[in-house]
């Protein structure tokens, strides 16, 4: 009886060692190809440009979902295969993803690392702590995701030629559609006064907004990082007393930061907090605010109904 309890056991071993080695062996193999280009873009709002120009002829990534906040984001597994299998990583660049390195190198990619905000000239806090520190809030303007999206196209036509007139065709349709939105812009800002074009919101993100379309940056409770650290009691002060003098009626809250010490500014300073504008992620699928295109025709809805006599 133990003779044959051993036997058992020694097949039931057998067999388990086969099994764990023909699912290893299967994990070594290469995935199945679909033939389309693996790309992956580091957050929602480049995903969107990405997936609007190479349609139906790449497999997207996007590693920061919409509604996910890039400056704080902790990558996972899935991120690092995600790198590995790609050949082309459509990056902001301007000090956005600050993971981005130490991921890229750690998952061994030999990935094509594209900077979409290549000649755009970015801005520079002149202001406080962050004085000189580079903004990278770029896509606010519309002119800049032109710019961003014309990059996308030539790096997507680079590494996949046989496609190139489909993403030079693409990339035409949507850079008419964001011409039209740019000027879109321009008309519905024109029901706000200059007087009244001024904005605070939680952290530092408007400024390529403000430069296109005539607005000034009042202030925010958070510098242009998110991880950047409280504001002291007499920032906030100066804030609400800046806020006071001017007679803005309200503030903007965000779909990515916490909006808490906004509430505060606001209630100190006797003004309404309008939430939520979408700033360094697309909304939900199903939101006003879930493309590019939307999220900033929504943007641009709130701050004139807001903002405008």
């Amino acid at each position: 009886m133990n003779i044959k309890l051993t036997v058992l056991r020694k097949c039931l071993s057998l067999l388990l060692v086969a099994t764990l080695l023909a699912a290893c062996s299967s994990a070594l193999l290469p995935a199945a190809s679909n033939g389309k280009l693996k790309v992956v873009a580091t957050f929602s709002v480049i995903g969107d440009l990405a997936q609007n120009v190479g349609g139906e002829d790449i497999e997207l990534t996007t590693l920061v979902r919409p509604g996910q906040d890039t400056h704080t984001y902790e990558p996972n597994p899935d991120n690092a295969k995600a790198l590995a299998e790609a050949k082309v990583v459509l990056e902001n660049g301007l000090g956005f993803e600050t993971w981005l390195d130490n991921l890229y190198t750690a998952s061994g990619s030999a990935a094509r690392r594209v900077v979409v905000t290549t000649g755009i000239t970015p801005r520079t806090a002149t202001e406080g702590d962050e004085t000189g520190q580079t903004d990278p809030h770029v896509w606010h303007s519309v002119a800049n995701a032109s710019v961003m999206t014309r990059n996308i196209r030539d790096a997507l036509m680079q590494a996949d030629p046989a496609n190139a007139d489909k993403y030079q065709a693409n990339a035409d349709q949507y850079l008419a559609e964001l011409q039209s939105l740019d000027a879109w812009v321009f008309e519905e800002v024109q029901a706000v006064p200059e007087a009244r074009r001024k904005l605070v919101t939680t952290h530092d993100t408007f400024g390529y907004f403000a430069e296109r379309y005539g607005f000034q940056v009042l202030g925010s409770v958070l510098p242009t990082s998110t991880e950047g650290a409280s504001p002291s009691a007499q920032q906030l002060a100066a804030l609400v007393e800046a806020v006071k003098a001017t007679g803005v009626p309200a503030v903007f809250a965000e779909n990515v930061s916490s909006n808490v010490l906004l509430n505060q500014v606001a209630a100190e300073a006797g003004v309404k907090v309008i939430a939520t504008l979408y700033t360094d992620a697309l909304g939900p699928a199903g939101s006003d605010g879930d493309t590019y295109l939307k999220m900033m025709r929504a943007n641009v809805s709130a701050i004139v109904t807001a903002l405008k006599p």
